[in-house]
């Protein structure tokens, strides 16, 4: 089923959406919140910019978008996922508990903030370029990806491809940084080392995955340096509201 998104207010869109069969194409596409929310069983394709809370709550749909997402795209995401070929706007993956995120482009701030897993579900978020600043803010789980790849020629850049105050209240999951600039100024709730080539193997499906969906060498991205961060058990998340 095709949909002109421009055609209908957010509220009908979804609604049809709803009612639609398995796929759904949806065409002229400017602005439409919440597009996809709590879907289970369809795949939507996506041609424009959807609005905010693209996906939120989403259980087992793929979305999949050409061009960019606004802000909160993923926001309590449970299973599914959500493939975005350009940027994504501020707090991607927000409170995401399940499924996976990929971004070809940026992602603004916030960035997997109060991301968390619990048994089997674990959530993961790669994107292509730079993240903004507070990136994995208030981390409790999942796994998240920055590959830092430029626009020209593929490569790295001379500067670190996130912003200020990554992992600020990081208690857990992991954040994985390609990039041979060394990380400073992180929070004291975060260590970060070298990721070795065992911690790649964690992620190595994920940027397989990515590489596929965007037509890029996932053997290329994987052969350079990363760096991991995980929380400091020396300094433990509660110390931020105790007096120790």
């Amino acid at each position: 089923m095709s949909i002109l998104a421009k055609n209908y207010h957010f509220r009908e869109l979804n609604e049809r959406i709803k009612a639609a069969g398995e796929y759904v194409h949806i065409d002229d596409c400017f602005g439409e919140r919440f597009i996809g929310s709590a879907l289970k069983d369809k795949t939507l394709i996506i041609n424009g910019t959807p609005g905010n809370a693209l996906g939120c709550y989403l259980d087992g749909a793929v979305i999949e978008v050409h061009g960019n997402a606004q802000d909160a795209t993923g926001d309590t995401m449970n299973d599914g996922k959500i493939i975005i070929h350009g940027n994504a706007g501020d707090a991607l993956g927000y409170a995401m508990r399940g499924g996976s995120i990929f971004v070809k482009g940026n992602a603004g701030y916030r960035t997997g903030i109060h991301m968390k897993e619990y048994k089997e579900k674990k959530p993961v978020i790669v994107i292509g370029g730079r993240a903004g600043s507070f990136l994995g803010e208030y981390l409790a789980g999942g796994l998240i990806v920055v590959l830092g790849i430029e626009a020209e020629g593929g490569g790295q850049s001379l500067a670190a491809p996130v912003g200020n105050f990554t992992g600020t209240g990081m208690h857990g999951g992991k954040i994985f940084i390609r990039t041979t600039v060394e990380l400073t100024a992180l929070p004291a709730q975060v260590a970060v080392e070298v990721a070795s080539e065992d911690d790649k193997l964690e992620i190595e499906p994920f940027v397989k995955e990515f590489a596929d969906h965007f037509g890029m060498d996932a053997a290329y991205l994987l052969h350079d340096d990363f760096f991991v961060l995980k929380p400091n058990a020396k300094n433990p998340y509660k110390q931020l509201y105790t007096a120790n």
